[in-house]
């Protein structure tokens, strides 16, 4: 038979009279118990495992860790045997309870740990896992021989709550420690006290609710938590409110339900406007209320609630506005209201219910939220009525929390009388009238009303607009009439029609006005002959391009067009108009070629009703062909006008004057010079001239050079026909040669800019040239044959050439040189 006992800390505890007879006789009976279970055989183990005894159960030890006493508390190893065993079930192992804070003194035995064979052999123990040899380490320790478990100090349940160990049996001195016994599972629970307190898990608790909230409603949870074991008594938390702050209206307005802690409206009463919130201190206790404790706060706020009806200030209201007066305020309706102030409970909204049947009033909330504001929707009208009831009530924005009366107001609204203007009828009065309406012609009769219709009074009228000057209006009878001649035409008048404004006032001490508005449509007469837009047009000499014209006509549709156009007396020899049939258009253009210069078209233009007017075009024929796109015109002649003309001759007069008489003094001169200068023969003087020079000879060389000219002397009928062509850019001459530069370059450069400009003379003209006159007595040099040889040449018939050959012949001649004998000739035979 195996023994097991189960020592428990009970059991221990009872040694401390801390249990009663009755338990003790409870734990002997399930001691029994187990003993008859122990006695079933157990199910096989594994072939290493062979004999497994049961645990023999804890002895109750009352002091000292001797273990051969058999009371202290032991746990035996199951016995290892030989060959397969037939095991009835397991043993599970009670967890050993040591309880937190135990003072100690430390180490402590716990239990003591025993195999079945040591008896038969030397055994040593060891003890592994958390608390053991592994962290914390050497929280409970084993002695190696007898099997005693200690624990070295205190424990903490919130730290662990419980430690798993596992004890091994092995047998001293075998090869690899073979183990006596199979691992035994150890298993300390630390058992809970009370050294927590419970903790408020907010450091303020916040809840709202209405001032009109029912008894119940709930608000806000208080939450305190214990560290301790949740499962025992030690961390059950209980609620109560120990204080309200203020306690008002009574200091039970709140309850709190203890077990789960919620707080709750308990009493009515509660006003925003007197006491915007609470603050409440709720105690947190352990022990169901009766262990550990702790104060959490709370605050409550009360949140306002449209529990109070806005009020009129008074019943009745008067107010008066001026008629005619749009948007004006009528009267201001103060309120008041117990609501918080400047919150939605508190802010009002007005309607009128009655006496604004026409909508001739609104009514709106002032700025402060805490007035109604009546003002004019329309102009009120006194004539029509003077005084007007109005009914106005007064709400919150937000509905009433609870049922509330509505508070009303009555307002009378006095309509003051004012002057009205004069009003016309139509306020626009279109009338119609032709534009020859003689001067006094009534053209309508335009009368203003005067709205006061309770007072006696006269509206005069005058013309306020209008800017031609036409119409004239009677002061007192409003008939409208012509006052100058009117013109459909005229740049005032638009689109037919003519406007004026006029202007109806009363007799009251402040007048006051009205204006209408008058139009006249003026019918049209045929009173403007057409014209030609155009003042000018151009066209080419050759294969001139019709110009088309443009026809104005001041007068409306059927006095206008179709136009017809003719040409004047003058013009129609050299130009032609063109009538398109289809759009009526008319073209001008010259009937033949025409020099180029400026001529006036005379032009006359009848309308539908064959009225006319002459009109004048001034034409310029350009020297080009086709259509005009730059327009060239040769240089004219210049014909000076009779005053320039006398001018001119009495200047010519002068100067051949003044000519003359120069001329007699130098023909007197002349004849001097040659009585005293006379040479007594021909003297003939030769020169080498080197023509590739500048100058031609000696200083004393003079030539007459009239015999130049006098080829045009003698050619009277030759007269020069020489035209500067049209202006163009001038070509770069240049002015004068560049340092350094051959005088050649400079005249070649000169010269290809004047064959390149058509404005250098000669023009394009009739060009003359010298006369050379008359035969020469001279022969031909021809007639020298100059390839025949020198001695058959006849040299002689040179003496008779001139001064200029007789040398010649003195040279190739047969006579000897006579220079010595000859007298040289005079100038004159020079020439």
């Amino acid at each position: 038979m195996f023994t097991f006992f189960i020592v428990g800390h009970c059991v221990c505890s009872m040694d401390n009279g801390a249990m009663d007879r009755h338990f003790l006789f409870s734990i002997l009976f399930l001691q029994g118990l187990i003993l008859c279970v122990c006695c079933e055989s157990q199910p096989l183990q594994s072939a290493e495992v062979t004999n497994t005894q049961p645990y023999r159960g804890y002895s109750r030890q009352l002091s000292g860790i001797n273990q051969d006493n058999p009371n202290f508390p032991s746990l035996e190893f199951p016995a290892l045997r030989r060959g397969l065993v037939r095991r009835r079930r397991d043993w599970v192992i009670p967890p050993i309870s040591i309880s937190e804070n135990d003072r100690g003194p430390y180490p402590k035995s716990v239990v003591q740990i025993r195999s079945s064979y040591a008896r038969e052999v030397a055994i040593s123990y060891q003890l592994v896992g958390p608390g053991a040899d592994q962290p914390p380490e050497g929280l409970f320790t084993i002695e190696k021989r007898s099997g005693m478990l200690f624990v070295t100090k205190s424990l903490d349940r919130e730290k662990t709550k419980e430690y798993k160990l596992t004890a091994h049996a092995i047998v001293v001195g075998t090869e690899g420690d073979r183990p006596a016994e199979a691992p035994m599972e150890i298993t300390i629970k630390v058992l809970d006290q009370n050294d927590n307190h419970p903790t408020c898990t907010l450091g303020i608790f916040q809840g709202n609710v209405s001032e009109v909230a029912s008894l119940g409603q709930p608000i806000v949870r208080i939450r305190a938590e214990d560290q301790d074991d949740p499962e025992t008594e030690n961390a059950m938390v209980r609620y109560k409110i120990l204080r309200q702050d203020p306690a008002q209206p009574n200091a039970e307005m709140f309850s709190i339900n203890e077990v789960s802690g919620l707080v709750s409206v308990a009493s009515v009463g509660l006003d925003s406007e007197t006491h915007q919130g609470y603050r409440l201190m709720v105690e947190a206790a352990d022990m169901e209320g009766q262990g550990l404790k702790t104060t959490c706060t709370a605050t409550i706020s009360i949140t306002d609630s449209n529990d109070h009806a806005p009020k009129f200030s008074h019943t009745t209201y008067t107010g008066s506005i001026r008629e005619n007066v749009e948007g004006g305020v009528v009267v201001r309706l103060p309120v008041t209201d117990l609501d918080q102030a400047l919150s939605p409970t508190s802010a009002t909204t007005y309607a009128i219910v009655r006496g604004n049947e026409n909508g001739l009033f609104k009514i709106s909330t002032g700025p402060s939220k805490m007035e109604g504001i009546i003002t004019s929707a329309k102009g009120l009208d006194f004539e029509q009525k003077r005084k007007h009831t109005l009914l106005v009530t007064v709400e919150n924005e937000v509905p009433f929390a609870v049922p509330l009366s509505t508070s009303t107001a009555t307002v009378i609204v006095e309509v003051e009388d004012v002057n009205e203007a004069p009003e016309f009828v139509p306020e626009q009065k279109l009338v119609k009238g032709a534009e020859d309406m003689s001067v006094g012609t009534v053209i309508a009769v335009y009368k203003a009303k005067d709205p006061d219709t309770a007072r006696e009074q006269t509206v005069r009228y005058k013309m306020l607009s209008d800017q031609a000057g036409w119409l004239e209006v009677s002061q007192d009878s409003g008939l409208v009439r012509v006052r100058n001649a009117m013109d459909r035409e005229d740049a005032l008048v638009k689109d037919g029609k003519y406007t004026v404004i006029v202007l109806a006032y009363d007799n009251d001490l402040n007048p006051a006005t009205g204006t209408g508005t008058l139009v006249i449509e003026m019918g049209d007469v045929n009173d403007n002959a057409p014209l030609v837009k155009e003042r000018h047009v151009q066209f080419c000499s050759l294969d001139p391009v019709p110009v088309p014209l443009t026809i104005l006509d001041a007068d409306g549709p059927g006095n206008a067009d179709p136009f017809t156009v003719q040409l004047t007396e003058g013009s129609q020899t050299n130009w032609t108009l063109i009538t398109n049939s289809s759009s009526g258009v008319v073209s001008v253009r010259p009937r033949r070629q025409l020099p180029s210069e400026d001529y006036l078209v005379g032009l006359r233009v009848y309308d539908a009703h064959m009225l006319a007017q002459d009109s004048s075009l001034q034409a310029e024929v350009c020297q080009c062909s086709g259509a005009v796109t730059s327009c060239f015109h040769p240089l004219p002649r210049y014909v000076p006008d009779t005053a320039s003309l006398s001018m001119a001759i009495l200047g010519a007069v002068f100067v051949l004057l003044l000519l003359l008489l120069l001329l007699i003094f130098f023909i007197k001169r002349r004849k001097r010079e040659k009585q005293e200068v006379l040479l007594p023969k021909e003297e003939v003087r030769d020169t080498l001239i080197f023509y590739n020079e500048e100058g031609g000879g000696e200083d004393d060389q003079e030539y007459d050079l009239s015999q130049l000219h006098r080829g045009l002397d003698n050619r009277p009928e030759v007269v020069c026909t020489d035209v500067v062509p049209t202006l163009m850019p001038a070509l770069p001459y240049r002015l004068r040669p560049e340092e350094n530069e051959e005088i050649g370059s400079f005249i070649n450069d000169n010269l290809a800019a004047a064959d390149g400009d058509p404005a250098a003379p000669p023009f394009d003209s009739l060009l003359v040239f010298d006369y050379e006159g008359a035969e020469s007595i001279c022969g031909s040099l021809s007639s020298l044959q100059s390839s025949s040889s020198d001695r058959d040449q006849d040299y002689e018939h040179l003496q008779h050439w001139g001064p200029h050959f007789r040398k010649l012949a003195d040279m190739y001649g047969e006579g000897e040189d006579d220079d010595d004998d000859e007298t040289l000739p005079g100038r004159k035979e020079w020439v």
